[in-house]
């Protein structure tokens, strides 16, 4: 590798390590083996290495969001499906154990924000970005392939419930919500709106929200660290 991807490696690791506000420029340098001039000459400034770091840590944390695929590649549930919705979210919290690092780093920086109003704009550059790579996951259509609107409407909504999941999980995963109860919840909510009221109470088989819990527990529950 060439300094510019040393530098970002040893940012990575020293994100992971030590978090956003304590990383110094010389943490990098000597996690990297480079030296003080390559920050500047490949990225400009320690902070825009540093969220260019980040950044690649959440990409290599969403490529792992996926439900388990088969040998053919694909997934044994419907895209677009409710139970799409819950695979895809019993599998992001199963991951938290290992994605918690990143996660404690993202709170970091929203607390901290307003005191770095750079590294802020580039987060919500990054931040437009990202919605349109966790859409796929539910549908299957190449994020290449997905339209504005798309983007801006079921991505949003995708990375708001990621986001509002993943502060209760690091927070209290005992009264944390599963994913059985958030497809429950939408599924009720889709039967509010359509009418069909005795959709809300059981799923598709006629298993209510308590068996479906106690069957998929097992599945999204994490591992322990």
């Amino acid at each position: 590798m060439g300094h510019r991807e040393d530098l970002l490696e040893g940012a990575k690791r020293c994100l992971l390590a030590k978090g956003f506000l304590r990383t110094t420029a010389r943490d990098i340098v000597k996690e990297s083996g480079t030296n003080l001039a390559s920050i500047g000459y490949h990225y400009g400034s320690k902070d825009a290495l540093l969220v260019e770091a980040y950044i690649s840590l959440v990409q290599e944390m969403g490529d792992g969001y996926g439900p388990d695929w088969g040998a053919d590649g694909g997934s044994g549930t419907r895209a677009g499906s409710l139970e799409r919705f819950q695979e895809v979210w019993a599998s992001i919290i199963r991951s938290v154990p290992e994605s918690r690092a990143i996660w404690m780093i993202s709170f970091e920086l929203i607390f901290q924000g307003d005191r770095m109003p750079e590294v802020r704009k580039l987060l919500a550059q990054a931040q437009e970005e990202g919605r349109s790579g966790i859409v796929p996951l539910f549908t299957d259509v190449p994020e290449a392939d997905l339209d504005k609107d798309t983007v801006d409407t079921e991505g949003r909504l995708y990375q708001t419930l990621l986001q509002g999941l993943m502060v209760q999980w690091l927070f209290d995963p005992g009264t944390a919500t599963h994913a059985d109860q958030l497809t429950e919840g939408l599924r009720r909510v889709i039967a509010g709106v359509t009418g069909k009221r005795d959709a809300g109470a059981t799923g598709d088989g006629g298993v209510g929200v308590a068996e479906e819990r106690e069957a998929a527990a097992p599945a999204e529950r994490p591992a322990a660290n």
